[in-house]
């Protein structure tokens, strides 16, 4: 299938997502690996994981022309070795997204929405947010918050933060799109946060951007 979306946005992200369809070997010849990069592609035993690593490479590729390797620092926080944009990266099931930026920080994250989510809730949801709890939205509803609380971790650098005790979603309608605020509360972050948020089939996404 390959990139079924790239969407430049208000603020001057750019926004790309990869629904994988392909086989490794077709990935392979979408992409050109450093050595280094050949070496960590050759060293995972999962085939899941080989696809997920070419299909980010051959988004970027799409999304920019660009020769940039991507690189990550000690928190695994991806980036460009060129500088030329910063970058989120977020993966499930078969779908691969990115989000860049010139000058903003910039967080993403998607979600295969299964019925795992009730399990984890208390893990990241805290006392003061609230959940729809009717069947038919209860899911959704926690999975726009969980992606929401990634996005965040990612666009803070992943540092000290606890998803329930250091992030909070302020209450908002349930719908298929839309905007909602977050918050970022811990000893080095104290910042408030746009999220933008939508249903692509059975995915979630949230993706925000700050400077």
């Amino acid at each position: 299938m390959g990139m079924i979306l790239k969407k430049k946005l208000e603020d001057g992200s750019i926004l790309g997502i990869w629904e994988i369809t392909e086989d490794i070997n077709v990935l392979l010849d979408q992409v050109k690996l450093s050595d280094t990069e050949l070496d960590r592609f050759n060293g995972f035993l999962s085939h899941a994981r080989k696809l997920e690593f070419l299909s980010v490479r051959a988004l970027l590729r799409k999304m920019v022309n660009s020769k940039a390797k991507i690189i990550y620092n000690g928190n695994r926080k991806p980036y460009l070795n060129d500088g030329s944009h910063n970058i989120s990266i977020s993966h499930s099931k078969n779908l691969t997204s990115i989000l860049l930026n010139k000058t903003k920080r910039v967080g993403i994250d998607l979600e295969y929405m299964s019925h795992r989510i009730r399990k984890i809730a208390h893990k990241f949801i805290n006392d003061n947010e609230s959940i729809n709890k009717n069947d038919l939205t209860e899911k959704y509803h926690l999975y726009i918050h969980w992606c929401a609380k990634e996005a965040l971790y990612k666009v803070c650098d992943k540092k000290d933060i606890n998803f329930r005790l250091n992030l909070f979603i302020k209450p908002f309608p349930v719908n298929n799109k839309g905007v909602i605020k977050g918050k970022v509360n811990s000893e080095k972050i104290n910042e408030e946060f746009d999220l933008n948020y939508f249903k692509y089939d059975n995915y979630i996404i949230v993706y925000t951007s700050k400077d």
